[in-house]
């Protein structure tokens, strides 16, 4: 990790890595035998990876989702498939980069995967619109599933978004039409629809394309209606942003609250201290529970698999009726 690349957080157990560096380097460069005084530095690290990383809370897991090394759709999708193939435009308006999608394979799996692509460097981030669709990028979403619909391929769907883009042009060309067509059309598939939030999970942005029969959400992403950061300039107005730690606890965003509140199906597990720590081996954690997943939803006939996901979305929430009314 280069400069300004670390969280707050993260800089004790960066800086105890770049001490084990250097001695290792000076045990090499001078012939010098260090291994006892290396594995006591390594054991010492180890044990603060696992303090530090086993008591985050909602805000600091919300900080790791936004880290700027954090894994974007296209590096799983690179680390996790073979032949991916990127198809662009809705047939309608244009095509939208902050929406990648096609046809790939998935271990012995054929399947349509999609993705919101943030983008790594300023000139990407800008083409990509930081990853927040426009109408386009969910018209063109749903293109590519009904492309997979019609030749029985399963669908992966990998959300990372700060929300839908929310500019004057976005609604004039049908924004919340696009979403909501979406979700609905989404019911209805007749293939298996396998959702990951991989990174940020923020509002319609998410929602958009988010209806699926599994869906599975990273130990260190999160997922609401709303930013912690938005909710405290509702909250707390002037005072807002240095709110948003307590806006973030209140939202219950995490998978461990999003698991008990049967939003998510399951949790993929993260290596010591986030994705961006080790993204091989986060792309293979995910790609061996996306596959798990995909076998046992291809059990079920067309019928079943869209009559258990209407059924799963309606069961949501809770409500009370009261008879004073």
């Amino acid at each position: 990790m280069g400069p300004g690349t670390y969280l707050d957080f993260e800089k004790p157990v960066l800086e105890l890595e770049a001490r084990i560096r250097d001695m290792r380097a000076f045990a090499d460069d001078e012939n010098v035998e260090l291994s006892k005084e290396l594995h006591l530095l390594e054991g010492k690290l180890d044990k603060l990876k696992r303090e530090t990383f086993s008591s985050l809370t909602r805000w600091q897991r919300v900080q790791l989702a936004r880290h700027p090394l954090r894994p974007y759709s296209l590096d799983y999708i690179d680390k996790m498939t073979e032949g991916f193939l990127s198809l662009h435009g809705d047939r309608a308006y244009g095509d939208d980069r902050a929406l990648v999608g096609g046809p790939t394979v998935l271990g012995d799996w054929p399947v349509m995967i999609l993705g919101q692509q943030k983008g790594r460097t300023t000139k990407e981030k800008l083409a990509n619109n930081f990853g927040m669709c426009h109408p386009e990028g969910y018209r063109k979403a749903m293109r590519l599933m009904n492309m997979a619909a019609r030749y029985g391929r399963p669908i992966v769907i990998l959300i990372d978004t700060p929300g839908a883009f929310p500019g004057i042009e976005a609604e004039e060309r049908g924004q919340a039409e696009a979403i909501a067509r979406n979700l609905r059309e989404m019911s209805l598939l007749p293939v298996p629809v396998v959702i990951a939030i991989i990174g940020e999970g923020a509002s319609g942005g998410a929602l958009g394309i988010g209806l699926g029969d599994r869906v599975l959400m990273l130990e260190n992403a999160w997922y609401s209606v709303i930013s912690p950061e938005g909710c405290a300039a509702i909250l707390w107005r002037e005072q807002g942003a240095s709110n948003a730690p307590k806006a973030a606890e209140a939202l219950k965003l995490v998978a461990d609250d999003l698991i008990a509140l049967g939003v998510v199906d399951q949790i993929v597990p993260e290596p010591l201290g986030g994705a961006h720590r080790d993204p091989v081996k986060a792309a293979g954690i995910l790609k061996a529970i996306l596959l798990d997943n995909l076998v046992e939803l291809s059990r079920l006939s067309p019928e079943e698999l869209v009559a258990r996901r209407r059924a799963k979305y309606r069961q949501m929430g809770v409500f009370a009726e009261d008879d004073t009314f």
